[in-house]
């Protein structure tokens, strides 16, 4: 699992239990999983399709620094199936795992798009050719 992101915790990210608020947290994750399929798939036209089970495990406080990261499970398609683990950066607590997240790449009129791609690729990667 490649941990991508971090956020720090910030009051306005509170429930009123002084937790992190889990909409705040899954907005942040549907950002992530959006932008790394933008990346893999090369087409900013990629879209959040499914989200499988949502497993909190634990929370975040005010404070804290939480990593999201996302690891490839498959590419179909016209699609990429990515699993997700947000974990307290400071103590590695897992806070949510997902197992499945998928990402449909669209043409310009909104209809699933073949990526042609079947293996992660790394930006350094792509800028050697």
């Amino acid at each position: 699992m490649r941990f991508h992101t971090r956020k720090w915790i910030k009051p306005q990210d509170l429930n009123p239990n002084g937790t992190l608020f889990g909409g705040r947290l899954l907005e942040w994750i549907d950002e992530e999983a959006a932008l790394y399929s933008i990346i893999q798939l090369e087409n900013s036209r990629t879209v959040t399709k499914f989200i499988s089970e949502i497993d909190f495990k634990s929370s975040a406080r005010e404070g804290d620094i939480i990593e999201i990261g996302m690891d490839v499970v498959k590419f179909g398609t016209a699609s990429i199936t990515l699993r997700c683990e947000v974990r307290n950066k400071m103590t590695r607590e897992v806070i949510i795992t997902i197992d499945r997240i998928v990402m449909v790449s669209l043409d310009e009129n909104g209809k699933a798009k073949p990526h042609g791609k079947t293996k992660i690729e790394y930006v350094k990667d792509r800028l050697k050719d």
